[in-house]
């Protein structure tokens, strides 16, 4: 798989208008991206990209589908090869201040948190590691009591030596806090907007900082200007018009590659899992139309990654695989400690922001997880069916040694 070089082994540049915009809001005030009245003028008002976009999502037989998915994967192996690229998420911890309806880490879901040691992260990475990994997402729920810019810097710094590849995705920052990860270690950062339906947005958000719109929205740009070399989008399907969520995700794609095309991008169209809160989706994305969406970026933005998670069962995620994918997580665990154990002996729950310790806890408690996994299998036996469909399953793509020089 081609080495993309870092957005930080070179000064970065930017269209004047958006560097004006960008250091006129220096400081603590985010800088405002104008992909917002791109994206208020949808769908009435599209780019060409975007109508032949729309296009590929208007309703389709299964004859039509089907050419659809075999485009797709041509043009799959004529940019990626049969390359899959693999990763697994570490969680660090389940403690947040947001309210968000469809989220097992909901601050007033009644569950048990944790938030892991630096040593219990080593031990997490490490046993990452032996499974093959050497590409991990560090995620946390956002609370600044317990995951401090501080913290995530040293997760970072303790596992970089042995973990070439390490992303985040955690609560908005700062483009000065943004380049503190990068210079620590970290390569990629993952932000979904969740939704681009501001009115559901709105509905859904209903505490914490995660509450402004245009803040997170602005959250890949600020990404770039810390030195991201690696940054990926997504929305969370479920909550609003599948065919509405799609093309708006498109246009904030489509301007990223534009306005930060120094970077490369992944996207991801993750369906809700069952989680703490018992939330129950909205709207209907069948596995019909993840298909048809899955096709349609493919189609439309050749280059972009695409990522296939483990919320999807092991039988779509097959299917799916030759069609378009070109990285997926394996084996995961979404709740902090989920791959040996750690953690556990700090069991507590978090009330109105304050720490509440447990009268007694079972023995084999666990913190919870931020939504229920589909796919179950271990790392290997999911590479062992990626061989079996003929595809290259990578491990390792990136090393920090590729920018000594």
């Amino acid at each position: 798989m081609p080495v993309i070089p870092s957005v930080r082994s070179r000064p970065l540049t930017f269209a004047p208008r958006l560097r004006g915009r960008i250091e006129k809001h220096a400081g603590m005030t985010p800088p405002p991206t104008h992909f917002i009245p791109l994206l208020d003028a949808l769908p009435r008002r599209k780019t060409p990209l975007l109508e032949r976009f729309a296009a590929l999502l208007e309703p389709k037989t299964p004859a039509q589908l089907e050419a659809m998915a075999r485009e797709s994967r041509a043009v799959t192996r004529r940019h990626f090869g049969r390359t899959m690229r693999l990763f697994a998420p570490l969680y660090l911890s389940n403690e947040c201040v947001n309210n968000c309806r469809y989220c097992g880490f909901s601050r007033d879901n009644p569950i048990l948190r944790t938030t892991l040691t630096i040593e219990q992260v080593v031990r997490e990475a490490r046993h990452l590691v032996t499974q093959g990994f050497r590409n991990v997402l560090l995620v946390a729920g956002e609370h600044p009591r317990f995951v401090s810019e501080g913290y995530l810097e040293e997760c970072i710094r303790a596992i970089r030596d042995f973990v070439p590849a390490v992303g985040i995705e955690v609560g908005p920052m700062e483009a000065p806090e943004y380049e503190r990860m990068t210079r620590a270690g970290a390569e990629g950062l993952i932000v979904y907007q969740e939704t681009y339906d501001r009115a559901v947005y709105a509905d859904m958000h209903t505490a914490g900082p995660k509450k402004d719109f245009d803040w997170r929205l602005a959250c890949p740009e600020r990404g770039y200007l810390g030195g991201f070399r690696r940054i990926g989008i997504g929305a969370l399907f479920g909550l609003s018009d599948w065919r509405l969520e799609a093309l708006r995700l498109a246009a904030h794609l489509e301007h990223l590659y534009k306005h930060c095309w120094k970077a490369v991008f992944t996207v991801a169209f993750p369906r809700l899992r069952p989680a703490a809160g018992d939330f129950h989706a909205l709207t209907a994305f069948p596995d019909h139309a993840l298909l048809q969406t899955l096709c349609a970026f493919r189609l439309s933005f050749p280059e972009a990654g695409i990522v296939m998670s483990t919320r999807e069962s092991a039988v779509f995620r097959d299917a799916v695989a030759p069609l378009g994918v070109t990285l997926m997580s394996a084996g995961s665990h979404t709740e902090p400690g989920g791959y040996t154990g750690a953690g556990s002996d700090d069991l507590h729950l978090t009330v109105k922001g304050r720490r509440v310790e447990l009268e007694e806890k079972a023995a084999q408690a666990r913190a919870e997880g931020q939504f229920g996994i589909a796919d179950s299998r271990p790392p290997a036996e999911v590479a062992a069916r990626l061989q079996a469909l003929g595809l290259d399953p990578v491990w390792k793509d990136w090393d920090p040694a590729i920018l000594a020089a």
